[in-house]
């Protein structure tokens, strides 16, 4: 959940049934345009053009336009080895995106033989896990993003024991709280408490969320040495969510990042709605990007691109952090994707394969989403180091450690784990007990 200061609820939104969502979301509502440049991915999505159907996808900001995200400039050196296939750059519509299939295997004059089908399943495995990064920072966003969204208020001392369970765990980025109003987020009222109780924990970095100056100086007073500011891509979710325009925020944030800097205390930013949002449907990509870096050149020193609503699939996450990476640099991006229809995973690993190498979750998927009634929210950081465990990439979580934390927190709540890895292991290990 992504509420600076009050959690949005249905009640507060127009009314947008299933069918409604679907088609919004839908590769219907923006038609792609196949060609040797946009890939399939669409003018409306890539360059933020007008789309000829009712789902109007059209740019408000004429500040960002094709020439401000030069796409061609971002093709990289297609030399062997490189993500991006010169032939799938090629081949139009059969091509699969960004060279994950080479289309020779199809082509009438491509003669099988042993060796040939093994190198080239090598260079395709190599294409593959290239731009993957040895290393992935995983951002522990549970204490704050998740707990804010209970019903019912967990008691400070079990936040507290949760977030040493989390850093016992190898965790070295724990969202501790939010210094936000506890007339709108009473789930948070005792932040004050859970930051001096933990603040001291030794290597381990404790972002907590400050909307404005106020909740600044009150998380700094509470010794905080890490905070983060909170925008959006979509002007609609901005005034209800905030109650105030995307400028408004930004103007915010700006005496929020001035006043860390004279301390010396880094800021990140979190961009919401990347992808869609419950209100307006589908968000161009430039108008991420506007934010994006807006926020980077504020000050902040990483920018978390948030899917707020869970609707992003790889298909519009591409072309998102395209427009997001012909500003901001890829080593300054993270995300943070919810898992409402179940394409968290396959969405991190296209992010990875890009060059993003931070990703946000939240233990055993803490966290809903209140646009879609019964869907989960957070990704589950389990499941994200199984998938970096079984890629070969770094994190220095020990997974066991955290499933106990996510088992305790778990516990607390009176729910099983929302995270898949976590419910298998422990039907494993019961099927075990009984050998």
């Amino acid at each position: 959940m992504s509420s600076l200061e009050e959690p949005l609820g249905l009640d507060k939104l127009p009314s947008m049934s299933t069918i409604d969502r679907i088609q919004r979301f839908s590769s219907a509502a923006c038609c792609p345009r196949v060609d040797n440049f946009n890939l399939g991915l669409g003018n409306c999505w890539i360059e933020g053009r007008s789309c000829s159907t009712s789902n109007s996808c059209n740019e408000d900001s004429e500040e960002y336009t094709e020439e401000t995200f030069p796409w061609r400039r971002q093709r990289r050196d297609l030399s062997r080895g490189d993500t991006f296939s010169q032939k799938s750059m090629t081949m139009g519509r059969n091509s699969m995106k960004f060279g994950m299939i080479d289309n020779s295997f199809y082509t009438s004059d491509y003669q099988y033989s042993p060796q040939n089908n093994n190198n080239n399943v090598q260079d395709m495995a190599y294409k593959f896990m290239k731009g993957i990064p040895n290393f992935v920072k995983i951002v522990e966003v549970g204490p704050r993003d998740g707990l804010q969204n209970e019903k019912n208020i967990v008691p400070t001392d079990v936040k507290i024991e949760l977030i040493h369970r989390l850093a016992s765990s190898g965790l070295s980025v724990i969202e501790a709280t939010s210094f936000v109003s506890p007339k709108w987020v009473p789930q948070l009222a005792d932040a004050k408490d859970v930051m001096q109780a933990v603040h001291n924990l030794g290597g381990i970095r404790l972002p907590v969320l400050t909307p404005n100056l106020k909740g600044f100086e009150a998380a700094i007073a509470a010794g905080a040495r890490e905070v983060a500011v909170f925008a959006s891509a979509s002007e609609s979710f901005s005034k209800s969510n905030i109650n105030c325009s995307i400028e408004e925020s930004l103007v915010r944030y700006r005496a929020v990042t001035r006043a860390a800097k004279q301390l010396s205390i880094p800021v990140r930013g979190y961009v919401s709605c990347v992808v869609g949002c419950p209100v307006e449907g589908p968000i161009p990509p430039s108008k991420v990007a506007y934010v994006a870096k807006e926020l980077y050149d504020m000050g902040c020193f990483e920018i978390s691109l948030g899917d707020t609503i869970g609707v992003g699939t790889p298909g519009t996450v591409v072309p998102m952090l395209l427009a997001v990476m012909a500003v901001v640099p890829a080593e300054k991006l993270a995300v943070h994707f919810h898992d409402t229809y179940g394409q968290s995973l396959p969405n991190i690993l296209v992010s990875l394969q890009m060059g993003i190498s931070a990703v946000d979750s939240s233990v055993a998927g803490l966290g809903g989403c209140p646009y879609a009634k019964g869907a989960s929210g957070n990704v589950a950081t389990e499941d994200v180091v199984y998938m970096l465990n079984g890629l070969g990439v770094k994190t220095n979580v020990d997974l066991g450690k955290l499933m106990l934390a996510g088992e305790f927190i778990g516990k607390h709540l009176g729910r099983p784990s929302g995270s898949k890895t976590a419910v298998a292991f422990s039907r494993v290990t019961a099927d075990a007990s009984k050998i």
